[in-house]
């Protein structure tokens, strides 16, 4: 049995010998000519794929360029919105600027009508005060005229009855 085992195994081991086929012999003129169609073939592929890159790079360019002014017109749109505030703002800044005008107006205004009405008021006073003090001299150390007047009154008011009267009727006796 050892014996058949071992015949079938050389069998076995031998077998794949016998399967492989020699191939016909190629000239070198076919392996040259095999060449040339691959070279061609590499050739043709090249090309081809130079021509896809050259469009790619044309689509990116278009790409590019559509991007590019899209950025150009969104920057002319932020500097027209920009324009248009700074414009908004000198505006109300004028505006601010005519409002404190006008307010420093009216103070002026203001002050200004309350002394030129208050100043004829005034130096009327004075004239008041200095007829005042002239007439019944205030500032004697006796008393004023009027005192001193209605001393005298009440002295002759002793003596006259009729004074006496007159005075106790205006409640100065």
């Amino acid at each position: 049995m050892k014996k058949l085992v071992l015949v079938f195994m050389v069998v076995m081991l031998a077998s794949p010998a016998f399967a492989v086929e020699v191939a016909p012999r190629i000239s070198d003129r076919e392996i040259i000519e095999s060449l040339a169609e691959l070279k061609a073939g590499q050739k043709a592929l090249e090309a081809k794929m130079d021509l896809r890159f050259i469009a790619m790079q044309e689509q990116m360019d278009q790409r590019f360029t559509a991007v590019d002014q899209r950025f150009t017109a969104m920057q002319e749109q932020m500097d027209q919105r920009f324009e248009a505030v700074d414009r908004r703002l000198d505006f109300i800044q004028q505006l601010m600027l005519i409002t404190i005008a006008g307010i420093f107006g009216l103070i002026g205004f203001i002050v200004w009508d309350r002394y030129s009405t208050l100043r004829p008021m005034d130096m009327r006073l004075r004239r008041l005060e200095e007829n005042l003090e002239h007439d019944l001299e205030l500032q004697s150390p006796e008393g004023s005229k009027l005192t001193r007047m209605i001393h005298a009154l009440r002295e002759l008011a002793k003596e006259d009855r009729k004074i006496a009267s007159i005075l106790r009727s205006f409640s100065l006796l």
